[in-house]
């Protein structure tokens, strides 16, 4: 029988396999189930109530579409970000991180300018109960975009301070929490754009059904 060297196998990568068990995956898991959770409940209620009171549905001002185009373009820059970490490229994923953030203030002054447009049309929380779900609907929403941008500021401030010098952008680019994180952000803002496509569609079917209904 012949000698043959000893082979060691390669390493197996169990990344994705810890990942999805990983703490901090499973809360942000249950974090988007209960939102999911809570969203479906509001839109239904909505039919709901519309229906029932035999409301009109509220028409949406176009920038509501707009905002859907900066959620999904802050989506983008999130994918880059994350390429540009996994690439060791400082320069971009430092410039990806700040268009984000600048798209997220962005689509918040936006939406403000969309509710704007809704008072100028004195429909207001109180009008009636199709005008009080839009409002509190979209509100949710963007709250919770603002409470993803502390997270994109740390990212930044991490990032200027520890990618002065070679030696700490080595270890910054291959430390594995801050991998983990970005991960867990990036699945977080991909969220919060598909629900925001999901609010928009509803209330125009809503408003379609209606009109040629």
């Amino acid at each position: 029988m012949e000698n043959r060297p000893y082979e060691v196998a390669p390493p197996i990568d169990e990344s994705q396999d810890n990942f999805a068990f990983h703490p901090k995956n499973v809360v942000l898991m249950l974090l988007i189930i209960s939102l999911t959770m809570l969203f479906l409940t509001l839109t239904a209620a909505f039919v709901y109530t519309r229906v029932q009171s035999d409301l009109p549905p509220i028409k949406l001002p176009i920038l509501f579409l707009v905002n859907t185009g900066i959620l999904l373009a802050s989506s983008y820059t999130m994918i880059r970000a994350k390429r540009a970490y996994l690439a060791d490229n400082t320069k971009e994923y430092t410039n990806m991180l700040w268009v984000t953030l600048g798209l997220s203030f962005f689509f918040l002054g936006m939406q403000c300018v969309a509710w704007y447009q809704l008072f100028a049309q004195q429909i207001y929380i109180t009008s009636d109960n199709s005008a009080g779900y839009l409002y509190v609907i979209s509100f949710l929403h963007f709250a919770h975009v603002i409470g993803g941008i502390p997270f994109l500021g740390v990212f930044l401030y991490r990032a200027r301070k520890y990618m002065r010098e070679p030696v700490s952008v080595l270890v910054y680019f291959s430390d594995p929490a801050k991998r983990l994180n970005l991960r867990l952000l990036t699945i977080y803002w991909h969220f919060l754009d598909a629900l925001w496509i999901y609010l928009v569609v509803f209330f125009f079917i809503n408003q379609l059904i209606w009109q040629f209904g």
